[in-house]
């Protein structure tokens, strides 16, 4: 399997790397593609309701069904190397060269699509309740939650983007923020504080999350004066950031100040010209599992391209 023959390696096993691995079998492109687990993010999901064609379907169900299309498609263009972690890659003159505990492997192109992991909530009780009452993907979780009373964690503009849309369908909605000031726009802080049903607390440290079998309540701490609060709630929404899986990349490609790859949203080609990216690992403007299946199926069209050009 060692070797230069591969047009295209495609690293990540989530939406996006399925699609595209998908895709790159039906253009019988010879493709390595390169995982170390299937699914992504949402494998943690109990129920996923914005996975288009189908209405419901939990994480673990998502990512089996992912693993089951591209081992369907696997042929003599589609090699599957699973499971394998990525640990650095290299460009060459006219080839990409990716190193992993398997082996190193190198082709004409990459598709990086590593995915992210959510920044959790470390204090007592969150890993207790988490998919119990607290979930990081209000996109995933948000509609299960209607008519209760719930709270969004943090102060940037995905915190109050997940508030916005929590208060479609949420009884109430309160946004605990660790400081005095936010990090998200003042437009957008302005346009969710008018909604009735609507608190924002400042300066609130969350110091646990409290329950029975679910979510019932969460704690926090006044940074000014120290006071305790407990919020009865039966839903805790995190959104304190990304923290997207591109340590292995090093400096190799040009990133954000948060360590997401800079992509032309036009190709997803990277600043490298044999380098693509798509779906959370990227400084894209939106995440969503539907998002990063059709931005990988956009980058491996731009692939398909770049390589019959040559």
């Amino acid at each position: 399997m060692n070797g230069s023959n591969y047009e295209l390696i495609i690293v990540g096993g989530g939406p996006a790397g399925a699609a595209a691995a998908i895709y790159a079998a039906r253009k019988r492109l010879k493709t390595l593609f390169i995982t170390n687990e299937w699914g992504g993010q949402s494998t943690v999901s109990t129920d996923i309701q914005n996975w288009i064609g189908t209405p419901s379907i939990s994480g673990a169900d998502l990512a089996k069904n992912l693993k089951a299309h591209v081992e369907a498609q696997a042929n003599e263009c589609l090699t599957i190397l699973s499971p394998a972690l990525a640990s650095s890659l290299e460009p060459k003159e006219d080839s990409v060269e990716v190193t992993t505990n398997k082996g190193v492997f190198s082709a004409k192109s990459l598709l990086i699509t590593t995915g992210a992991q959510r920044r959790k909530l470390d204090v007592p009780g969150a890993e207790t309740y988490d998919q119990k009452g607290l979930t990081y993907c209000a996109s995933c979780d948000g509609p299960l939650f209607a008519d209760k009373d719930v709270v969004v964690v943090g102060g940037g503009n995905a915190a109050f983007e997940t508030a916005l849309q929590l208060l479609a369908y949420c009884k109430t909605v309160t946004l605990l923020n660790r400081t005095e000031t936010f990090k998200a726009d003042e437009v957008t802080v302005a346009s969710v504080a008018a909604h009735a049903n609507m608190r924002i607390v400042k300066n609130a440290i969350p110091i646990e999350v409290v329950g029975t079998q679910f979510v019932t309540g969460i704690k926090y701490k006044d940074a000014t004066n120290g006071q305790e609060t407990l919020l009865p709630v039966e839903g805790v929404f995190v959104e304190i950031g990304l923290l997207p899986n591109t340590d292995w990349i090093g400096d190799k490609l040009k990133m954000n100040p948060i360590k997401q790859i800079k992509i032309d949203p036009r190709t997803q080609r990277t600043m490298n010209p044999m380098i693509w990216a798509a779906g959370d690992c990227t400084d894209g403007l939106y995440h969503q599992n539907n998002i990063a299946a059709g931005d990988a199926v956009k980058a491996l069209e731009d692939i398909y391209m770049a390589l019959h050009r040559n």
